[in-house]
């Protein structure tokens, strides 16, 4: 059964979706995953719109919000006790920040857990979205919406590292800038973890 099959919404896919899938699927992680810290389980959608060139669909979250305001981000938040899996946590969090219906996402998979800031540990969950999805950011939670090219995200050279030290521990964190957006942190982190899985 072809991906087209199994997902109706999606009609039709670009040679460079096609080969996305391909690496994705056929890729395993270069790297074994981190020992992590966090102890509550969070996770994120990495929403990648089928376009003829595939993009990822971020966020750039609230000024008003306690933690993280304004910084870039993927769709997602805390895993609650209803939810069946991590990637149920990840699709009902992008329908609340976005309004992305779960129906319409195609999960590709997932990736290993990282560590955030805050405590979390983090489950990033790919899946592709048809070109015509409808996105409605909620107002209280997401400032704006904005795609960035896949070519463009996984340009490793475009992020620069930063080391710090948090209460006795090493950091090293990603800079990058996408136009006027400023990428840094978990965000991009997860997107340079993704661009290694897919690395040919």
């Amino acid at each position: 059964m072809t991906l087209l099959e199994q997902h109706a919404p999606i009609q039709t896919l670009s040679p460079a979706v096609e080969d996305f899938i391909l690496r994705f699927q056929l890729q395993q992680p270069r790297q074994p995953a981190p020992a992590l810290r966090g102890t509550r389980h969070a996770a994120v959608l990495i929403p990648i719109i089928c376009r003829p060139e595939p993009t990822l669909l971020l966020t750039r979250r609230s000024d008003q919000l306690r933690k993280h305001a304004g910084q870039v981000a993927f769709p997602g938040g805390a895993a609650d006790a209803s939810d069946a899996s991590i990637i149920a946590t990840a699709l009902r969090e992008a329908q609340e920040e976005v309004a992305i219906p779960p129906e319409q996402v195609y999960v590709l998979g997932t990736l290993s857990p990282q560590d955030s800031s805050s405590g979390f540990r983090v489950t990033p969950v790919v899946g592709l979205l048809p070109v015509d999805v409808p996105l409605h950011p909620a107002e209280d939670e997401v400032a704006e919406l904005f795609e960035m090219p896949l070519r463009e995200a996984f340009d490793l050279a475009r992020y620069h590292p930063l080391d710090i030290h948090r209460r006795g521990i090493h950091h090293r964190v990603y800079l990058s800038w996408y136009q006027q957006q400023f990428v840094w942190g978990l965000t991009a982190a997860i997107i340079r973890q993704l661009a290694g899985q897919v690395e040919v």
